[in-house]
C-alpha cells in the first residue's frame, strides 16, 4: 500500500484526468502517481462532483492570490477535457471491436 504524499493543484488535475481517462482504474492511477489508491479515488470523486473548485486545498489562512488565474483554470479545464475525449474514443473502439466479435460469431 502506498503512503499518501501531499499534491499540488496540477498534481491533483492530472491524477483525475488520468483516472477519468482510464475507466476510473484507480489501483493504477495510484501506482503511476505514487499517491494512495484514496487519494487517487477521492481526487476523482471531488473532480466530478465540484470540479477544479472541488480539487483547491482549502486549508489555512486565505489570501487574494491564492485563488487560479484565468491561464491556470483554462490550462486545467483542457486537461479534463482532454481525460473526457480519451474516454470516449476508448469506449469507441471498444464498441467497434464488439462489434467485429458480435459479427463473426453471428
Amino acid at each position: 500500500m502506498t503512503k499518501g504524499k501531499k499534491t499540488t493543484f496540477d498534481e491533483r488535475v492530472e491524477i483525475a484526468a488520468y483516472c477519468i481517462s482510464h475507466e476510473h482504474n484507480y489501483a493504477e492511477t495510484a501506482e503511476k502517481y505514487q499517491v494512495s489508491y484514496q487519494q487517487a479515488r477521492s481526487y476523482t470523486v471531488k473532480y466530478e462532483a465540484g470540479g477544479l473548485d472541488a480539487l483547491k486545498d482549502n486549508r489555512g489562512k486565505k489570501k487574494a492570490t491564492d485563488s487560479l488565474t484565468e491561464v491556470e483554470r483554462l490550462r486545467a479545464e483542457l486537461k479534463m477535457e482532454k481525460a473526457k475525449r480519451e474516454k470516449a474514443e476508448m469506449e469507441a473502439a471498444f464498441l467497434k471491436k464488439l462489434g467485429e466479435v458480435e459479427r463473426r460469431r453471428g
